[in-house]
Formats: C-alpha cells, sequence, structure tokens
C-alpha cells in the first residue's frame, strides 16, 4: 500500500472550547518537490498553547489557520528528498512543518539540527521557542535579582518550569504554581523550586501569601484568570510582570461577569510603580544564539531539567491539544509522528 500524508485541517472556527469537529483528518500524497526544495518527514509535532489563537479568524500577532487547511505549528524533522543543496537527505531539521506526517521547504526559516549536541525534541522544547521565550522574559523583562521573589503560574509547563530554574540560577526565591499535586511535587523536587502551590486548592489564596512573606518582585505572567487576581495585592513597589500568554482567556466567548476590576488595578499599577511588558517571542530571535549558548551549558552542569509529554501517534493530535488548554499535559506538549531514529 503507498503511504500517504496524513494532514489535520482545520474544518471549522471554535466558538469557546475547541471540540474534535473543528478537526478533520485526511490523508494526501506525499509532497513532490520542487527546484530548490526539499520534502521533511515530521518526527515530533509541537503542540502550543498559542495554537488556539490561530484557530480565530480575528487579527492577532501571527496569521491565522485557514478553513480547511492543515493547522500551523512547528516540529522536528528529517529530510527525506531534496532538491536543494543546503539540506540533504537524512538531515534533522526544526521549522514550520504544520500538522501533517510530511512537508515540503525551501529552506525559508528551517534550521538544522545536530542529534549529538542535545536530543532533536528539545530544539521545539527547553531549546526552542518554550526555553527562549522563558529566557527573554524573565532575563530581559522580569530582571530578577538576587534575593527577590520570582513567581511563575504553570510551573511544571515548557515555559514556566524553565522561569524558575532561572530565577534560581540568578540567585531569587522562585515560587510555583499548578494545577496538581504531582506537578507540584515535581517542581519543588526535581526542579527545585522554592515552593510549588496548587491553585485548584480552597485555600491557595493563603497558601499564596504565606510564601511570598516580603511580597512578589516579578510575576512571569502565561495564565491570567483567578491566578493572576491572588497574585496582583501581592506585588511589590517597581514589580515587573512579563506577560507572554493568558491561556486562562484562550476560550473566552465574551467578557467576564463581576464587577470592571481594570481601574483598581491601574490605580496600583500606578501607585507601585509597575512594569507591565508583553512580549512575543518572534521579535527577539536575535537573543537566539546567546539563549543556546547559555541553556546549552546549564542542561549540561544539570542546573536545568526538562520533562517532556510526548503522545504516540498524530491521530491523537487534536485531543492532547484540547487537554493542553485544560492543563493537562505535564510538561512539554509533543505528539510523536514517526520514529525517532536518533534515540536509542
Amino acid at each position: 500500500m503507498t503511504e500517504m500524508n496524513k494532514q489535520w485541517l482545520l474544518k471549522s472556527r471554535p466558538t469557546g472550547e475547541p471540540t474534535s469537529d473543528n478537526f478533520e483528518l485526511v490523508e494526501t500524497p506525499i509532497p513532490v518537490p520542487g527546484e530548490g526544495e526539499f520534502v521533511m518527514k515530521t518526527i515530533y509535532m509541537s503542540l502550543d498553547p498559542y495554537m488556539r489563537g490561530r484557530m480565530n479568524e480575528s487579527k492577532s500577532y501571527s496569521a491565522s489557520a485557514e478553513i480547511g487547511e492543515p493547522m500551523l505549528g512547528s516540529g522536528v524533522a528529517v529530510v527525506t528528498k531534496s532538491n536543494n543543496a543546503a539540506f540533504k537527505e537524512g538531515d534533522y531539521v526544526m521549522g514550520m512543518t504544520k500538522w501533517q506526517a510530511y512537508s515540503v521547504s525551501d529552506g525559508a526559516g528551517i534550521m538544522k539540527l545536530d542529534p549529538k549536541a542535545a536530543p532533536i525534541s528539545t530544539a521545539v522544547g527547553v531549546l526552542g521557542m518554550p526555553g527562549l521565550t522563558a529566557y527573554v522574559g524573565l532575563l530581559d523583562f522580569g530582571q530578577p535579582k538576587e534575593g527577590e521573589t520570582v513567581v511563575v503560574a504553570a510551573a511544571s509547563g515548557a515555559v514556566g518550569s524553565v522561569v524558575g530554574q532561572v530565577a534560581k540560577i540568578k540567585g531569587a526565591r522562585a515560587i510555583g504554581i499548578a494545577g496538581s499535586a504531582d506537578k507540584c511535587a515535581y517542581v519543588e523536587k526535581e526542579l527545585g523550586f522554592d515552593i510549588c502551590l496548587n491553585y485548584k486548592e480552597p485555600d491557595f489564596i493563603e497558601k499564596l501569601q504565606a510564601a511570598c512573606p516580603d511580597g512578589i518582585d516579578v510575576y512571569y505572567e502565561n495564565v491570567g484568570g483567578d491566578v493572576f487576581d491572588a497574585v496582583l495585592p501581592l506585588l511589590n513597589d517597581f514589580a515587573r510582570i512579563p506577560l507572554c500568554g493568558r491561556i486562562a482567556n484562550y476560550n473566552m466567548v465574551g467578557n467576564p461577569e463581576g464587577p470592571n476590576m481594570l481601574p483598581a488595578f491601574f490605580g496600583d499599577m500606578l501607585i507601585k510603580r509597575m512594569t507591565l511588558k508583553g512580549f512575543i517571542i518572534s521579535d527577539h530571535y536575535d537573543r537566539l544564539p546567546e539563549f543556546l549558548r547559555e541553556m546549552g551549558s546549564w542542561i549540561g552542569s544539570g542546573q536545568i531539567k526538562y520533562k517532556e509529554d510526548i503522545v504516540q501517534g498524530i491521530e491523537n493530535a487534536p485531543e492532547a491539544f484540547m487537554g493542553l488548554l485544560k492543563g493537562k499535559n505535564f510538561g512539554k506538549l509533543l505528539v510523536q509522528v514517526s520514529e525517532d531514529p536518533t534515540r536509542g
């Protein structure tokens, strides 16, 4: 039987939470490379919260996925056929592969990988976009100082786990927030955070206050919602808030009920002279060389640890993605589409 290219298409745009009806699995012929092009066979497909925004039609910082076209996203792949002198068969690469088993490229935006330097899966994790997001957001915008308190939500995830570990390397206290006892135990025992709190526990607010007796100097914001509401009163004068995501709000279909807290928030921002910095990591790829050198060194020395949550089979991508938006993943979420020859 002739092998086909499995693709997950965006069938319809979701209202609120995505469902399986928003996706369609199709099989098409494996693409043929044209002049200057090459074919990539996906090994690992990265699933990330920002992809929820790409399912919408509204304008954002990145292009929306088109109805009837493969979902957008990066992955790790191996070159199987090439008409491009810069990429030969057998090269391992990272780039825009979309939600599909095979893709074709002319090399734009594609990075070669050295499997001897690091596991190739890390190119979309701790040594890829999530790691760079943590690194730039914390060091460039959070600017933690020795002895300060850094709080990060989604602390067991691909970004948050790196934020807290880098904060510890810089001499700060690292307070993590996660959604289960198992995740909190991992963040404390394996990643070395000073403490990790389960935001689902009824006394979470009281525990957060107790964990931050001197207030919060840096809050790395990637969740929003009730967690941000709990953090806000504890922020110190001149606190810094790097903002890279708001996963708790991605499925909202309207404004939340209740009082308008924006005036009080602006009041706190002014009185405490706080800095809130929203950033998109694609604006900061000039930091990539330094990030790779420093993060590679920290991983090699054991100062940075990472966890991958690998789902087997492209067929399971939508279910895994929907779980990601609900915090069901434990570590960097990947879908393994084909065999990884670099792993023993």
